[in-house]
């Protein structure tokens, strides 16, 4: 049971609710729910190429989590993420290489996807001519 001064002082007691929730947590920065647009495509050659355009649903600074219908996602697996992304050609972009840390199957049919920022390639001009020339 948690005295009145560990409330006051923001200390737990062992076994004290929300603990155990507390040590699972591994992130090392807090998550907001926010929805931005990402095109997301794998950075090896050698992979079967893929163009991924979702929203997030989660946005750390370190990392996104997001929902897709793509099944070609590995752990491990190096991609290339554009955000935020838009059609707009006059639009720039921000491209970040990162690698896919978790993937979680749902009820849907769809998968969860985590990955975790690894560096930031720089300023992207806008990608509404770039799709169209890209190859299949």
């Amino acid at each position: 049971m948690s005295t009145q001064q560990d409330l006051f002082m923001k200390r737990n007691t062992p076994g004290a609710p929300g603990q155990a929730a507390r040590q699972n947590e591994r992130r090392g920065t807090r998550r907001c729910k926010i929805t931005q647009l990402m095109r997301i495509r794998p950075s090896d050659p050698e992979k079967d190429h893929f163009e991924d355009l979702r929203g997030s649903h989660s946005v750390s600074r370190s990392g996104v989590y997001f929902h897709t219908s793509e099944t070609l996602y590995e752990i491990g697996m190096r991609l290339f993420v554009t955000m935020p992304y838009s059609n707009d050609p006059a639009a720039l972009h921000r491209e970040y290489l990162a690698e896919v840390v978790r993937k979680d199957p749902m009820p849907t049919g769809m998968f969860g996807i985590g990955f975790k920022i690894l560096m930031e390639m720089g300023l992207q001009p806008g990608y509404a001519n770039y799709s169209s020339m890209q190859r299949k």
